[in-house]
Formats: C-alpha cells, sequence, structure tokens
C-alpha cells in the first residue's frame, strides 16, 4: 500500500515512526511547509518525493492513502481535498475545529465512500483499550472518568519544544481526546455538557484552562480538568471509576486504584498507539470496512465540542 503523509512536524514523525513497523506499507510522499526541512525528513526516511503543495502531490504521485498532520485549522478542507481526489484519509485530531466543517467531512465520506478515519489515539493505546475490552466482556461498567490534561504551552510551540505556525486549542483539540473516549468507553451518548473556562490569552487568543463536566445517557459521569498553565507533571491521566475496581490510566501505563500495575503488553501487537491506529486505517482499507475512529463514529464528540464552544460564547 502507498502512503502519503502531510506535515513532517511532531506527530508526523511519530506516524512514520509507527509505519516503519507495519509490513506491506510504504510512504511514497511527504508534503511539508518548508521544502528543505521536509526533504531532510524524506532523506532519513527513504521517502522518494517531496512537495510543498498538498494539492500537486495529490496530482502526481501513486498514494491511494493520506495521513494529515497538519495545523487544525487544514484538516478538515484537507480531508475533503484527499478524499475528492480519490485518497483513503486518516487525520490527525481534531477533525475539524466547527461543527459545520465536521459535518462537511461526514457528506464527503458518504459520498465517496472512501475510508475516513480521525486519529482518536486513546481508543487504541493500550491501557484504553484493557478497560474496553474488559467492558465489552461485561466485566466492569464505568460509573465516572475523571480526566487531567495539563501541558505549560504559553506560546506557540509543538510537542518537540518547536515554535509553530498555528495555535492549538484545549477544547477543539485536547478536550475532544476525552469527550469521545467518554461515549466509547461509558458505551452511551453524551446527553449533558457543561464547561466553564479561564482568562483568555491577550496574545494566544485562547483560555488557557478550562473545566468540562459530562454526564452520559446510561447515567456515567466525567469531569475534565484542561491546562496550558500546569507546569508540571505534564501529560493526561485518565481514572476510571467502575463498578468493579478504579483504574488509572497514563498513556501506555495502567495501575489500578492501589498503583498496582496491570501488565498491558499483550493487549494488542505493539504498545504504540500512535502504530496501533494506523494499522486500524490500512486494515480498514484492506478490508473494506469502517475502521474503529472513523468520522462516522467519532462526530457525536464534535457536536459536544460545537455546543461547548456556544455555551462558552454566550
Amino acid at each position: 500500500m502507498k502512503v502519503m503523509l502531510s506535515g513532517p512536524g511532531a506527530f508526523g514523525i511519530k506516524h512514520l515512526d509507527g509505519i516503519k513497523n507495519i509490513d506491506g506499507v510504504e510512504v511514497v510522499s511527504l508534503v511539508g511547509r518548508e521544502l528543505e526541512k521536509t526533504r531532510a525528513v524524506a532523506d532519513e526516511y527513504g521517502i522518494a518525493h517531496v512537495d510543498t503543495d498538498l494539492g500537486q502531490a495529490l496530482a502526481v504521485t501513486e498514494a491511494e492513502a493520506v495521513i494529515l498532520c497538519t495545523p487544525t485549522q487544514q484538516h478538515a478542507a484537507e480531508s475533503i481535498q484527499c478524499m475528492k481526489a480519490g485518497k483513503h484519509v486518516e487525520v490527525e485530531i481534531p477533525l475539524a475545529d466547527s461543527w459545520a466543517d465536521a459535518e462537511a467531512v461526514m457528506n464527503i465520506q458518504k459520498e465517496t465512500g472512501l475510508v475516513c478515519m480521525v486519529g482518536h489515539t486513546r481508543r487504541f493505546n493500550p491501557s484504553h483499550q484493557w478497560v474496553h475490552n474488559r467492558i465489552d466482556a461485561g466485566e466492569l461498567n464505568v460509573q465516572q472518568m475523571d480526566v487531567q490534561t495539563y501541558f505549560f504551552r504559553r506560546k506557540n510551540i509543538n510537542a518537540k519544544g518547536e515554535p509553530r505556525s498555528w495555535t492549538d486549542h484545549l477544547l477543539w483539540h485536547h478536550a475532544a481526546h476525552t469527550v469521545d473516549l467518554f461515549a466509547y468507553q461509558a458505551g452511551s451518548p453524551i446527553i449533558k455538557a457543561n464547561a466553564i473556562q479561564g482568562p483568555i490569552h491577550p496574545e494566544l487568543g485562547i483560555a488557557l484552562d478550562m473545566s468540562i463536566q459530562m454526564q452520559a445517557e446510561n447515567g456515567a459521569i466525567c469531569t475534565l480538568s484542561l491546562s496550558f498553565n500546569n507546569d508540571g507533571p505534564l501529560g493526561t491521566f485518565f481514572r476510571y471509576i467502575c463498578d468493579n475496581g478504579t483504574y488509572i490510566a497514563r498513556y501506555d501505563d495502567l495501575v489500578d486504584g492501589r498503583e498496582e500495575p496491570i501488565d498491558v503488553s499483550e493487549v494488542d501487537v505493539s504498545m504504540n498507539g500512535i502504530e496501533l491506529q494506523d494499522r486500524e486505517f490500512f486494515a480498514a482499507i484492506r478490508e473494506g470496512r469502517e475502521p474503529n475512529s472513523s468520522v462516522g463514529k467519532v462526530l457525536p464528540c464534535y457536536k459536544v465540542l460545537h455546543d461547548l464552544e456556544q455555551q462558552l460564547a454566550g
């Protein structure tokens, strides 16, 4: 399978590293904003074609699938562009930064019938998969999730600490992970959601602190705290309070409520959530099926985010 990747930044590199472990997949084109930096990454990973224009790259390469790791504000338009060019697409989270754009992507996916998958990585991290598998087996039910998403990011920098050309967002990006994961793990749609936020940063134009409460139709609740003001420890920490135990997930690590480690190394073929996400994308294309975290499956998350945005604006 021939694949194009657009956006060779911090997360683009994570995808390239994951794809190296997947048989039968070749990255044939790399698209980036700066030609020399893009060429340097392409040389490191043995990618033959580089370009600074996605449309041109779509026209001249043989790729049948595209992975988009570009700025949030480009995700929806580029997903539509790729599908209209006949390419399957995996777009990094978030799918869009507005409900109208999210719906537009869904409409094009329905028209084309192509695989369109969104990078909701938490569905694929072995720690969260372990919890989900026990829920599916009828051994657990989520009563409450308590989630903290904390970074120290008062300037436009990426995960590698390098300057970025766009502004990240607590609601449309980082909250999207947990809003989707809560509904996924609860096995029930979100019917109530409330949010408050802190002061708007004078330079970035966004709130650097936010708190969200949610309730699923089955009664489960979730409290999410987010901050770009937090000076450590950094990352996202998930506490699952269930009817049969408490579990704390820190990316790929999982412990119970007494901090006893739980071995999740055998949950899937890798411990790398990004690699597992990519494996699902390629498998869905080969098997002609809808992937986990397809645009259709994650779309309700974006309606919740839209409603919260409207609430905060009011």
